[in-house]
């Protein structure tokens, strides 16, 4: 999935630099939390490195896909016959995906062509009926429904992020929806996903190892995904404007004037060892100000940096941002 922030051209970066800092063999033994799990990349890397491995997030889509590929973690059977069963349905044409966000039904939407927001609808339904009539496990409910979520993301017509939608129907959103297996990795570690406020649940958690990678500018996760998180709930609402927005919960991380004093409030309040701050030179908060916080909650503090390609989701001449590459920092927080 093209995401916002997504850690995976810097995940081997990442899981060397913790590694190198913790040591290879303690690794094994700790628990490892991804607080702002997003499509989850960090935390499926350590998923078999690690003693456990602790996810959440607050947006719903990002729990499923978590959901499937962290806390699934052992053999699912006969998970090929489902997925060939959804993909051969008899479509519907009055489900909320096709009514509210595809040109034919008349909603002026344009984020699918009609036949792959029917074909949304006609899967999202039929894995909604399994789960009630008890037919289908929870990590198989999960695994369809990761599988719905990329796949859907695959065909969607936008550029990369769902704040609005394109005009007309580019190529990659006018092929015919497949849906496609999200595969986990298995382990016989036992892990847990949450879909919770982070500085709520970090009251409740605790381990050794503690990976941050929150929103650091004012782009709101919560809007700029929204239809993923439409699909994922598949609730009923007013989808509100011209780009069909829902209701979201507004991240203090996207403040300029709040951003310090939650970031403060999670480190003061966070029962581990170590903590790994993945954040970028773009980010509201500088370099003084995490140094500053990591101090003040009595942490020995060091960063590393890394130039990286950045994440593009619009044209280089309407960005405020107009330069190609970044410096990623990963922030070290060892607890004195």
């Amino acid at each position: 999935m093209n995401y916002i922030g997504s850690k995976l051209k810097l995940s081997s970066w990442i899981e060397d630099e913790i590694a190198s800092y913790v040591g290879e063999n303690n690794l094994q033994k700790m628990i490892f939390c991804d607080l702002f799990a997003g499509t989850g990349i960090v935390g499926r890397t350590f998923k078999n490195k690690v003693a456990k491995v602790i996810s959440n997030d607050i947006e719903e889509y990002s729990y499923i896909l978590n959901r499937n590929y962290i806390e699934n973690t052992g053999f699912i059977s006969n998970k090929e016959r489902y997925i060939n069963e959804l993909n051969n349905l008899p479509l519907v044409d009055d489900g909320f995906i096709y009514q509210n966000y595809c040109m034919g039904s008349g909603s002026e939407r344009q984020y699918f062509s009609d036949y792959n927001g029917k074909k949304i609808d006609t899967i999202r339904q039929k894995i909604e009926e399994w789960k009630t009539e008890n037919s289908i496990t929870d990590d198989l409910y999960y695994f369809l429904l990761a599988s719905l979520l990329e796949s859907a993301d695959k065909v969607a017509n936008t550029a990369s992020v769902y704040g609005a939608f394109l005009k007309h129907i580019k190529k990659s959103a006018s092929k015919d929806l497949v849906l496609e297996n999200a595969e986990f990795e298995v382990t016989n570690n036992i892990n847990n996903v949450y879909n919770c406020d982070a500085n709520e649940l970090i009251n409740e958690i605790e381990g050794d190892i503690l990976y941050l990678d929150p929103p650091y500018n004012q782009r709101q996760y919560g809007a700029n995904y929204h239809l993923l998180n439409t699909i994922a709930k598949y609730d009923d609402f007013t989808p509100r404007g011209k780009t069909g927005m829902r209701d979201y919960k507004r991240s203090l991380y996207c403040s300029k004037r709040e951003v310090c004093n939650i970031f403060d409030n999670l480190v003061k309040n966070a029962n581990f060892r170590y903590i790994f701050l993945s954040y970028n030179n773009e980010g509201l908060m500088s370099l003084d100000d995490i140094k500053n916080i990591a101090e003040s909650n009595r942490y020995k503090y060091s960063f590393h940096e890394k130039n990286y390609q950045r994440f593009k989701a619009d044209k280089t001449e309407n960005r405020n941002h107009k330069a190609d590459n970044t410096f990623e920092y990963l922030h070290i927080l060892e607890k004195q």
